[in-house]
């Protein structure tokens, strides 16, 4: 783009917000937007197919972030995957369509006013979800750009362990908010077996406007703000740097780590920090960056008597099989199984997500499993540590500094509550429709003992891929963006996406990002 070219709207970042707002607000053909996005296009042919997601971890179209040192979890540095592809994390994800439970949303219409509350946010999720299953009862969307659909062909394994949970107490999940306990299958964003992305559903049919343009492979330097008002940004695009101009916003929608970066790069943040670094401060907000939470995952694998796993996936016959039919292991979304349980009896609602994976999924995902296995994990839904994303360099193009401070609270209750769900594993793997799948433990290794949750709580717990509230939203002055997601100190500025979350849901982030986008759409037209 040429110096001086101007946009009504310049969007920062095409992922699971960028790409819906893209779509909403180039709508009105009278108004020009912008959508720049640091990454590739979403081409290569694994974003498409849903078994194949963790063959892009660590890849071109992955950030590849890795946190600080983590002191509860053995000092290790946790793989951090953030998609840097048109799409976003949405083009490299398990793709489960989890909610939350409506009181998380009433916590946050709590925190930065009633637009974000339940009843506020249910009408978008109607118009923004096609749910095959539950879709026009009232509480579900029919129709809508996203998909919701059910698991096309689960593996059988997945079946035993939703028979075992059974068998320890666990039956049906009533409804994927988590507002009960039990087990169910995933809901997916598929459609006829591959993988939908926002890029897919709201991006690719509004690729034809006139007033929309994409550019990928495009990093954004900096934001440009003159008088106390952001006019655009700086950007860098095969090896140039150029500028835009937005008449109207700048919409950051980079996501948890990057939103706060471009934010502090530009000025906006820490004044200490800011001014060490040698960067001008415009705005001193010392909450830039910082209320970090993520949802932390530990548990179990076990090798498999029989050969039934996805690991057949890459095998000539499954993948014929989906080249025509649409079917087989290469349409498992990984994580096809989970629920909702109760870390103890005194706990009022389930603080527990299960996961089950009829598969070995090891090493953070980044070992492709050779032999047959299956993995059960639990995830802390509601942690009460407290992280912080940390730039160390005014060149934006230095990963900052990511300490999710897992497990820090001083009273040990989210190491507490893991462990219960490590626990919780272990029962359900013992339980006789799964205890006659598996051969043997394989993560961590060695004998089944006493020794085996503190093992898995601190070797080998890791991320769930959920960042969010490094920006976040909040009626308070403290806040780092206000109740309309306008940056507070900065005119003509507003964050939107995983980032402005003021307190985590009980579910899967992917969903509350897109109504969240889907509400703010609205809030700029208005």
């Amino acid at each position: 783009m040429d110096r001086g070219k101007e946009f009504d709207f310049v969007i920062v970042g095409a992922g699971s917000a960028g790409c819906v707002l893209a779509a909403r607000l180039s709508e009105d053909p009278l108004t020009t937007v912008l959508l720049l996005e640091a990454g590739r296009r979403d081409r290569h042919p694994a974003i498409r197919v849903p078994a194949a997601f963790p063959k892009l971890f660590d890849g071109p179209l992955d950030w590849g972030y890795r946190t600080t040192t983590q002191p509860e979890l053995a000092n290790r540095r946790i793989f951090w995957p953030r998609g840097k592809v048109i799409g976003g994390s949405s083009s490299i994800n398990a793709m489960m369509w989890i909610r939350g439970t409506p009181s998380d949303y009433d916590r946050w219409g709590s925190l930065a006013g009633p637009t974000w509350n339940w009843e506020s946010l249910l009408p978008y999720f109607l118009r923004l979800e096609d749910d095959e299953s539950n879709g026009g009862d009232g509480e579900h969307g029919l129709g809508g750009p996203l998909p919701v659909t059910a698991q096309r062909d689960p593996n059988e394994l997945t079946t035993a362990w939703i028979a075992a949970a059974g068998e320890r107490g666990l039956g049906a999940l009533a409804d994927e908010t988590g507002s009960g306990t039990g087990v169910a299958l995933a809901p997916v964003n598929q459609r006829a077996g591959k993988r939908v992305s926002t890029a897919d559903a709201y991006l690719r049919p509004a690729r034809a406007r006139r007033n929309l343009v994409v550019r990928s492979g495009s990093s954004v330097r900096k934001i440009m703000i003159e008088s106390g008002q952001a006019t655009g940004v700086e950007y860098v695009t095969a090896r140039r740097l150029q500028q835009v101009r937005a008449r109207r916003e700048v919409i950051l929608a980079a996501g948890a780590v990057n939103s706060p970066q471009l934010l502090m790069c530009s000025g906006v943040g820490p004044a200490a920090r800011l001014a060490a670094l040698g960067i001008d401060v415009v705005v001193d907000r010392h909450e830039v960056g910082e209320n970090l939470q993520d949802h932390l995952t530990a548990g179990v694998a076990f090798s498999a008597k029989r050969p039934v796993s996805i690991a057949s996936a890459q095998s000539p016959g499954a993948v014929l099989r989906y080249l025509i039919t649409r079917r087989g292991p290469l349409t498992s979304n990984i994580a096809e199984g989970f629920g909702f349980v109760r870390s103890s009896e005194g706990v009022t609602a389930p603080d527990l997500e299960l996961l089950f994976v009829p598969s070995l999924f090891i090493n953070e995902g980044l070992e492709i499993p050779r032999s047959h296995g299956l993995t059960l994990g639990a995830v802390l839904l509601q942690p009460e540590s407290r992280g912080r994303v940390t730039i160390t360099s005014p060149d934006p193009d230095v990963a900052p500094d990511i300490d999710p401070a897992y497990l820090s609270d001083p009273r040990g209750k989210d190491a507490d509550r893991l462990r219960a769900g490590i626990q919780i594993c272990l029962e359900i793997a013992d339980a006789p429709s799964l205890k006659a799948e598996i051969a043997s433990l394989v993560q961590p290794a060695g004998p089944l003992d006493d020794r085996t949750v503190e093992l898995s709580l601190r070797n080998f717990a890791q991320t769930l891929y959920h960042p969010v509230g490094t920006c976040r939203m909040g009626d308070d002055a403290e806040s780092v963006v206000d109740g309309e997601l306008r940056v507070r100190g900065v005119s003509h500025l507003r964050v939107v996406d995983a980032s402005v979350i003021p307190k985590i849901t009980h579910g899967h982030t992917h969903a509350p990002t897109v109504v969240i986008a889907e509400r703010a759409a609205d809030l700029i037209k208005r």
